[in-house]
């Protein structure tokens, strides 16, 4: 099944033809074919049947035939021929330290509500990475504008099916779509639309209300020159998510935008659940969904669970509170009647969910033996009182809880640390909250993390 027959072949040579750099392993899966070659943390994978990949597109286009020719170079820098014999539909089982092996494609606007532009200055690099790539929108769902692409990239996504893709709009107006954006090229957003179209590639679409330049008559003919694109056999784009501008007091002192208070956060519900009725008549869908921050803004309820469909932009804040609500009314009907020995714990969200989890934090607080205490924190370091959790920072933290009672464990949710690290987005890492507060800190990372935690043990579904 393997071979490495490396005799004669001057493999050095052809890996240094290459301008790719190798995809270089991070994990090697149990009862993997890379656990059987023997790969290893830190081995680089140069080329599949001799050809170099990208980016984990390519690795997962490469290595779907039956039979491959691998040069892998070795951490010693020995290069390796290896052949595998395999099922097409049975991956390598590795893991790679990155998505992109020749670099991130970045954002060339100059958008004013955009967030990476609103945060202060001399933290770590990775912060202040615009990125616009159409890969991470296909592998990951992240948001691109479609202005930074090149011919290649659209040679590309056509080539490879790359479907669906993640689109901000923000406006099917030339004119405002441009303003926007500050860049000419944004304006060819409508006829970017019809290319997806004609090829029956999909998208999921966003729209940012800033208020004052994309809400209203904007907002309207946006929502309904979208909805075209949806009204064939085969659509080209499945939704669209209208979100709320978030805005920091890192932005400059001219800056025009303004935050969406009460009053704008009702009319853009009554505007968008008004268009839902017509869309769900036309398309047999309500097609634009608002993020639940709209609701807590308005002070206004969720809308029923049944309205989110098939929570396709869920990752964007469109019934992600309200499917975390269901998951913890069904987890918490597992918790005991009382606890064998008492024991208290503190949660800390953003402000703007604080009165939505009220309810739960009350059915926990109905088993004996059991406290929560629930801390809805602002946020000083970006100047936002109504803040989303994910949005907190270490500092938040450090000021809002300093003064609190705690309990036994203090309970974090997983949204405010970068993945695969434990940091914040201001650079304070957890550990140095640990050494700061009296209590033991656990990270939460959903509704049945969050029970388990506070009952000690494994709960089912009854």
């Amino acid at each position: 099944m393997v071979n490495e027959p490396s005799e004669g072949i001057d493999w050095a040579e052809i890996y240094n033809r290459g301008l790719l750099q190798p995809a270089v392993v991070n994990s090697v899966y149990s009862e993997s074919i890379g656990q059987d070659l023997g790969l290893q943390s830190g081995d680089r994978l140069v080329s599949i049947n001799g050809k170099c990949a990208r980016d984990l597109i390519d690795i997962r286009m490469l290595t779907g035939n039956d039979k491959l020719t691998l040069v892998i170079e070795s951490t010693d820098n020995s290069l390796h021929l290896i052949e595998v014999e395999k099922d097409p539909d049975e991956g390598l089982g590795i893991g790679f330290t990155e998505a992109l092996f020749d670099g991130l494609k970045q954002c060339n606007n100059k958008c004013p509500f955009c967030f990476i532009d609103q945060q202060p200055s001399g933290y770590r690099d990775t912060l202040y990475l615009k990125d616009d790539d159409f890969r991470l929108s296909f592998l990951y769902g992240s948001y691109l504008t479609l202005t930074n692409l090149v011919v290649s990239d659209w040679e590309r996504i056509e080539s490879q099916r790359l479907s669906p893709l993640y689109i901000s709009i923000h406006a099917t107006d030339p004119e405002v779509r441009s303003q926007l954006l500050h860049n000419k090229r944004a304006g060819l957003i409508c006829d970017q639309l019809r290319w997806f179209s004609d090829r029956r590639l999909q998208i999921h679409a966003q729209v940012v209300v800033c208020p004052g330049f994309n809400d209203g008559p904007v907002l309207q003919r946006t929502l309904i020159e979208l909805s075209y694109f949806a009204e064939q056999n085969s659509p080209s784009i499945l939704s669209v998510a209208i979100v709320p501008v978030g805005l920091t007091h890192f932005r400059p002192d001219d800056d025009e935008l303004i935050a969406s208070d009460k009053l704008c956060a009702g009319n853009v519900i009554d505007q968008v659940e008004y268009l839902q009725y017509s869309f769900s008549e036309k398309l047999g869908s309500r097609f634009a969904w608002l993020s639940d921050e709209w609701f807590l803004i308005a002070k206004r309820p969720l809308p029923p669970i049944s309205t989110y469909e098939n929570f396709s932009q869920q990752e964007n804040g469109v019934g992600s509170i309200r499917a975390f609500l269901r998951d913890l009314d069904i987890y918490t009907r597992a918790l005991p009647e009382s606890l064998p020995y008492p024991r208290s714990y503190s949660w800390v969200v953003g402000q703007l969910v604080m009165e939505s989890l009220k309810p739960i934090v009350q059915r926990i607080n109905r088993v004996k033996g059991l406290q929560m205490f629930l801390y809805g924190l602002p946020s000083l370091y970006w100047g936002q009182k109504q803040v989303a959790t994910g949005l907190l920072t270490g500092s938040d933290l450090l000021v809002g809880l300093q003064k609190e009672n705690l309990g036994d464990i203090l309970l974090i949710p997983s949204v405010l640390l970068q993945q695969n690290q434990l940091i914040f987005l201001d650079d304070i890492e957890l550990s140095y909250l640990q050494e700061i507060f009296p209590v033991k800190i656990e990270i939460i990372y959903g509704a049945m993390d969050l029970v388990r935690i506070c009952a000690n043990e494994e709960y089912y579904i009854r």
